[in-house]
């Protein structure tokens, strides 16, 4: 659901209407980006290998025919290509796409395990879903209209909700290991959930999407749909888990069992 639909907000994907299965494209080179590199026919790297470059093919299509024709998508394509078109441009074509794929690589596997993380470690710690709901709460309070939109104001003012997905991303997410230089050793008790562990400390402290040049070039992309999802789900809906909720990795961070709620909308009001 999740890659459907960043999918259709940046190129206007519609797998219903071709034969071009994008997320199966994606689905190989997700299952062969952390492996032995062998690339013959029936290793799961020669299947990321091949999945990324079918991937880049139908992005490169897509954007190949929208420079043919004047139709406006109101898409995020529309804006890389209008921005390739100036003759004074540093973006490529071969940039645009690449942003594209990776924009769709951070929109789905990603995010969409950080996001049941977290509904997973809310779930296990009732006062931070209490905390949670109070902060949106009183966004929904000093707004002018409860029908309004979020706006980014109010995305930067979530205090609380960024501590929560800072936590979440720390103790567990898809990514398998980075490597880091500890400059002094300090004790953290780091297998217990602390919403409030990185409060007050600089930026540098956390480092979930990596630093410097290899900053994760979607990371402020992906705490931005986190942050919007937790706020319409704790305002709008309770819920409890019915089962699942075990993770392993092999080797990025999957629930061979899912993660199965019960969830029922609040009647507000």
């Amino acid at each position: 659901m999740v890659f459907e639909y960043f999918a259709k907000k940046l190129i206007s994907y519609d797998e219903c209407k071709t034969s071009k299965k994008l997320k199966d494209n994606y689905n190989a080179f997700m299952s062969g980006l952390i492996s032995f590199p062998i690339n013959i026919p029936g290793t799961a790297y020669h299947a990321c290998l091949e999945g990324r470059k079918n991937a880049l093919k139908v992005i490169k299509d897509t954007m190949e025919g929208r420079k043919n024709c004047n139709i406006n998508h109101g898409d995020f394509l529309d804006y890389l290509v209008e921005e390739v078109r100036k003759e004074d441009t540093i973006l490529s074509e071969e940039i645009a796409v690449n942003m594209i794929f990776l924009l769709l690589f951070a929109a789905y596997e990603t995010t969409s395990t950080a996001i049941t993380l977290a509904i997973k470690f809310i779930s296990d710690h009732p006062q931070v879903l209490i905390q949670l709901t109070r902060e949106h709460e009183a966004i929904l309070k000093s707004r002018e209209s409860k029908n309004s939109e979020i706006t980014w104001q109010e995305y930067k003012s979530m205090t609380f909700t960024h501590m929560v997905i800072n936590e979440t991303l720390r103790l567990a997410n898809i990514v398998p290991g980075m490597f880091r230089k500890a400059v002094k050793d300090v004790q953290m008790n780091g297998k217990i959930y602390n919403s409030s562990r990185l409060a007050g400390y600089g930026s540098k402290t956390f480092m979930a999407f990596g630093g410097g040049v290899r900053l994760c070039v979607g990371a402020d992309f992906a705490k931005l749909k986190m942050a919007i999802f937790l706020h319409y789900l704790v305002l709008n809906y309770r819920w409890t888990v019915i089962k699942g909720g075990d993770t392993i990795r092999m080797p990025g961070l999957i629930f061979p069992n899912g993660l199965h709620i019960k969830i029922s909308e609040k009647q507000n009001g």
